[in-house]
């Protein structure tokens, strides 16, 4: 089942991005943060998690990519899946549940960060209405080594401008 994602949630949320962040192929972060820096971090509304009874098996939320008014209607996506529940649809259903729940809420354009080697994240992304914009080369090192990341976007049919 899709829930809103409570601050009663964060250890469990907490603990499924920790478990990206292991993988080395999820973010460049090397940490979680605590709840008040994830919560200032991220927008309001949608913040999604993914439940089977009181198990949360997934999560996904967005964040604002600048601080400017121009950019109000442009999110960047965070969709992480707990490891025992990766390949079962989870990610499918709160990535098309955010997606639904950001156009009501007036966001007109969605964009991705992952990493080249994390084809089922960009699979699922395109299966989703994303499309690969580019790639950017080099962007951010990782253990010294310097990472690039395809840069996916999905624009709304219904929110904003078309």
């Amino acid at each position: 089942m899709i829930d809103n994602m409570q601050q009663s949630d964060w250890e469990q949320v907490r603990s499924i991005y920790l478990d990206g962040i292991a993988t080395g192929r999820a973010t460049f972060e090397t940490s979680a943060p605590d709840w008040a820096k994830w919560n200032a971090d991220h927008l309001a509304e949608p913040r999604l998690v993914y439940r089977e009874g009181e198990k949360i098996c997934g999560w996904a939320a967005l964040s604002p990519v600048s601080g400017r008014s121009v950019y109000d209607g442009v999110a960047e996506v965070s969709v992480y899946v707990a490891q025992d529940h990766r390949g079962r649809g989870v990610g499918r259903a709160l990535l098309t549940t955010l997606i639904e729940r950001s156009e009501q809420a007036g966001i007109w354009t969605l964009q991705a960060g992952v990493f080249p080697e994390n084809r089922a994240s960009i699979e699922l992304h395109i299966k989703c209405g994303f499309r690969q914009v580019g790639v950017r080369e080099k962007l951010g090192q990782m253990a010294g080594v310097w990472r690039d990341v395809v840069l996916l976007e999905r624009r709304s049919k219904v929110a904003g401008v078309n």
